[in-house]
């Protein structure tokens, strides 16, 4: 771990090194870049989140609440494919 954070610190200083050594016309430039850059960003992200917020209905589907064990879509083979289930099924005289 030691040594990943002295790899990081060394790029860290390179990159410092690069930027201090860039014109300061040109690193307001890229300065200004980055910003507009997340400007629109920001930007995009509030009127997506605005569409979508006015487009979203406010309708409530209330339906009643159905066992998932005995969905009719489901074959009579799939729900006998145990014996517990088969025995308790010839018990209680289930079809």
């Amino acid at each position: 771990m030691k040594k990943l954070r002295a790899t990081l610190d060394i790029y860290f200083e390179k990159f410092d090194e690069r930027w201090q050594a860039l014109p300061l016309r040109k690193q307001h430039k890229y300065t200004l870049y980055f910003f507009v850059g997340y400007l629109l960003l920001t930007a995009g992200v509030i009127c997506k989140v605005w569409y979508d917020t006015s487009k979203s209905e406010n309708d409530m589907v209330i339906k009643h609440i159905e066992n998932p064990v005995l969905k009719k879509s489901e074959s009579p083979a799939r729900l006998q494919d145990t014996l517990s289930t088969t025995l308790k099924n010839k018990i209680y005289e289930r079809k």
